[in-house]
């Protein structure tokens, strides 16, 4: 028997030599909140639906386990109203010129954009081109120099000029955000002109058949939904053959527009001829979700009105279309990590028996996949005075499939937050690298953005490309990134999890115990546009 037992040991002895070794207490914990937000119990968490509400279940009680605060207003969930809105109808406008009407026809000239906050928006008025709309001091381009815009409807190019800084770039190519500065200057529509790499990429009338998709935002206490611009907002989207027609009498001629394109010079401005009346009728319905909110109170009787947010998205992409069978798409990199490293932070703090100083928020948001709704919700009605908030701190598909080498730190180069960061990072071993890929704009594509554009520094902790990571990276986003295979089995290197989480929790006791308040760069662009600059 011995022997028979011992011919088995050896024989299994190469299969038991390559398993993996046990994990430690620090990993299991983080991989157990993993394995249970990314099973396929929870159907991917799409927000609005019961899966994710199971899901923020879990934080919650996560949350009260560790002995947390409840953070939104005596409950653990901060109620967001999703909105599904889209156009109700092909929209009719009238082009007026010399007591004329001028054909200007759905399809051909014109598609029609929903407007939520104003379902039967109307306006009529006055045309005026302003370029690309863009205003960057910091550039020395002020695309309104000369225009009277009040009481008018501003058109304005569709994307960006050549030669902007990446993140900039990314804000302005924003059509929300550019119509915030037509708002601004007293417009009350904006057009969105197609250029002519629009033309080529996807135009106007091809994009027609699709007008009605389905865009999502969220409504505020009144509900009435949420709009970037709604004093002027994006009424439709014009296409070259439109803007020919709109520029037809004017002093400013459309050939022109179309030379300073190619050329990439300087864009002609100034007032077009005649009258345009717009309509858009807008559908809408509601789902409801929510934000799953714990708080830590700071010990610092001076401080601890002030807090520091960590943020995680919660919801991943649902039930979708089969990839070899598979349709649930569990989020396991995308965000199910990020909200237990949320959770794995919180816990060390407890643990460890000593409050921070500045009070500490945890926040897990709904529908960053349907366009950071949850955060922007957030910033709007933060559960605390919004002038508290000193700082935000994100986890965000942190890849996690390789032997971490360096980290990634979004905006840490736009305040005091980034050498933070450094800092908590050298300890760990770790380097911290700019942005390999600033093209992809990721800045501003992640829930700590929301709080930028509150005027709130904030960053997001993302891996980085060192030793294999930009492979890796690479490997995820091609084969796993939005699709079922985003799940446990998954080749996570807990030992990097770890080194992570540690990163994040001695970023935000920095952060928390700090003299000096988290401050944004002097001049920074960001900073200033949003009324945080020092």
């Amino acid at each position: 028997m011995k022997r028979a037992l011992l011919a088995l040991l050896l024989l299994a002895g190469p299969a038991l030599a390559q398993q993996a070794p046990p994990l430690t207490p620090e990993q299991a914990a983080i991989k157990a909140h993993v394995q249970f937000l990314a099973s396929d119990a929870l159907r991917g968490r799409e927000a609005g639906t019961r899966d994710y509400d199971v899901a923020a279940e879990y934080v919650a009680a996560r949350m009260l386990a560790m002995g947390l605060e409840p953070g939104a207003s005596g409950g653990w969930f901060q109620p967001v109203k999703l909105v599904t809105y889209r156009p109700a109808e092909k929209a009719t406008w009238t082009l007026k010129r010399g007591g004329k009407d001028v054909p200007f026809a759905f399809g051909k000239d014109f598609v029609n954009e929903p407007v939520p906050s104003s379902p039967d928006f109307k306006a009529e008025g006055e045309l005026v081109f302003a370029g690309y709309g863009i205003v960057y001091p910091q550039g020395k381009r002020d695309d309104y120099k000369g225009l009277d815009v009040r009481g008018k409807i501003v058109a304005i190019l569709d994307g960006t000029p050549k030669g902007l800084p990446n993140e900039v770039n990314a804000h302005f190519g924003d059509d929300g955000q550019k119509a915030r500065l037509a708002a601004a200057r007293g417009a009350k529509a904006v057009l969105i002109v197609e250029t002519i790499a629009r033309a080529r990429e996807f135009s106007v009338e091809k994009f027609a058949p699709y007008y009605a998709y389905p865009r999502t935002g969220w409504a505020g206490p009144d509900g009435v939904a949420n709009a970037v611009s709604p004093q002027a907002p994006v009424v439709g989207q014009v296409s070259q053959a439109g803007a020919a027609k709109l520029f037809v009498g004017a002093k400013l001629r459309w050939a022109d527009v179309l030379a300073a394109q190619a050329r990439g010079s300087r864009m002609p401005t100034g007032p077009l001829a005649g009258t345009l009346a717009v309509a858009s009728k807008t559908r809408l319905s509601t789902r409801d979700s929510h934000n799953v909110i714990g708080r830590i109170e700071g010990s610092d009787p001076a401080l601890k009105a002030q807090t520091v947010v960590l943020s995680a998205h919660l919801d991943h992409v649902g039930v979708g279309e089969p990839v070899k069978g598979d349709t649930i798409y569990n989020g396991a990199m995308d965000n199910a990590i990020g909200v237990s490293m949320l959770l794995e932070i919180a816990k060390a703090i407890q643990e460890s028996g000593k409050r921070p100083r500045r009070s500490l928020l945890f926040v897990a948001l709904t529908a960053e996949e349907k366009g950071l709704i949850g955060s922007d919700y957030f910033a709007h009605f933060p559960t605390v005075p919004r002038g508290a908030i000193v700082a935000g701190v994100n986890f965000d598909m942190p890849i996690l499939t390789y032997p971490l080498v360096d980290l990634v730190v979004l905006g840490g180069e736009r305040s005091s937050i980034g050498p933070v960061v450094a800092a908590a990072a050298r300890a760990e071993g770790l380097g911290v690298v700019p942005d390999p890929a600033p093209e992809e704009m990721f800045f501003v594509r992640s829930d700590h953005y929301s709080f930028v554009r509150a005027g709130i520094p904030a960053v997001s902790l993302d891996t980085g490309p060192g030793g294999t990571g930009a492979v890796a990276a690479r490997k995820f986003l091609d084969e796993n990134y939005h699709k079922p295979s985003d799940q446990i089995d998954l080749p996570f290197d807990w030992n990097s999890a770890v080194k992570y989480k540690r990163v994040g929790l001695a970023t935000v006791q920095a952060l928390a115990d700090g003299d000096a308040r988290p401050r944004w760069n002097h001049g920074d662009f960001f900073g200033t546009l949003f009324g945080g600059g020092q």
